[in-house]
């Protein structure tokens, strides 16, 4: 089991010529949640689970923490130099004693499917991170074609 690099999930490229996303309004709700280093992620991740793998539960618990994650605000989207972007606030969750691994950000209100968790991206910290009684805050990349979260050249 593993979260491997950073990566866009296979399924999230299809849906997205499928127009299943949408960024630039705020008709989708998009959802970080974390996981331990047990968890199984990578570019084959269609959906988010408490437990990608198999096996006990792999998403952290703690106080402040709620299965499922944080909503993440979406700072829109923009066309510079031929490339698309789109990208999110940095989210903290605060009060919280955990150690995670990586991320997984998906789709909660994908069209087509009420109810449905789709995949978008994959986020490996590189190694285990810990917040003891403290503040856990992913940050985000600039919102630039060089460094957003998610680009389209």
């Amino acid at each position: 089991m593993a979260i491997t690099t950073n990566a866009i999930c296979n399924s999230f490229k299809k849906e997205l010529l499928q127009g299943k996303h949408d960024f630039d309004t705020s008709s989708d709700t998009y959802k970080l949640a974390m996981y331990t280093s047990l968890a199984t992620l990578g570019a084959s991740t269609e959906n988010y689970s408490t437990n990608p793998g198999g096996g006990s539960n792999t998403e952290v618990t703690s106080s402040g923490y709620t299965a499922g994650g944080k909503a993440l605000v979406n700072q829109g989207v923009k066309v510079s130099s031929g490339v698309a972007i789109t990208d999110f606030a940095s989210v903290s969750f605060v009060g919280v004693t955990l150690t995670a691994r990586g991320a997984l950000i998906y789709n909660t209100t994908t069209e087509g499917g009420s109810g449905t968790t789709d995949a978008v991206a994959v986020l490996d910290f590189g190694g285990d991170k810990t917040a003891t009684s403290g503040t856990f805050t992913i940050q985000f990349p600039a919102f630039t074609t060089s460094a957003a979260i998610l680009r389209l050249a």
